[in-house]
């Protein structure tokens, strides 16, 4: 095991030894330097969005002060959920290195399952997404088409 997973599972115990949240850590590293540290933390913040590699995430784009961590490495615990795996995308990092799979995390209690087979359509969703439509709305998408000093992401 190299130092960075080391790292992360130190910041899983932590977390999950203080009561904050599930035994999930991460490590974000770039050029061979640390520039985030985090663990689960879904009970403390009382923030179903407060996992591991959002909050490492979050940490390193106001380390970088950038929105994008091309460059970076995500050190985790566990497999990515589908809202963590959707927001590395997001955030463009380079390389994603876990330990423990969804399938261990599933016998222990975590199983994100039913989330991925609603986004493969393979299981027709429990909650419903109505879509509201209104000129006024699309107003928002053509001021955004016409800024000029936009930054694209």
């Amino acid at each position: 095991m190299n130092k960075y997973m080391q790292l992360a599972l130190e910041e899983a115990k932590k977390g999950l030894l203080n009561g904050e949240g599930g035994p999930f850590g991460a490590v974000i590293v770039k050029d061979g330097k640390v520039i985030a540290k985090a663990h689960n933390q879904v009970l403390s913040k009382k923030d179903s969005t407060a996992h591991a590699e959002m909050e490492a995430i979050r940490k390193a784009c106001k380390v970088l002060d950038d929105f994008s961590l091309k460059g970076c490495i995500l050190y985790a615990t566990g497999e990515p959920c589908p809202m963590c795996f959707s927001a590395i995308y997001w955030a463009r990092l380079d390389k994603v290195v876990y330990c423990n799979t969804k399938k261990e995390a599933k016998e222990i209690g975590f199983d994100d399952e039913f989330i991925t087979e609603v986004l493969q359509g393979k299981t027709a969703p429990t909650i419903p997404f109505v879509q509201q439509t209104h000129t006024t709305c699309k107003e928002i998408l053509k001021l955004w088409e016409e800024k000029e000093d936009k930054t694209p992401y």
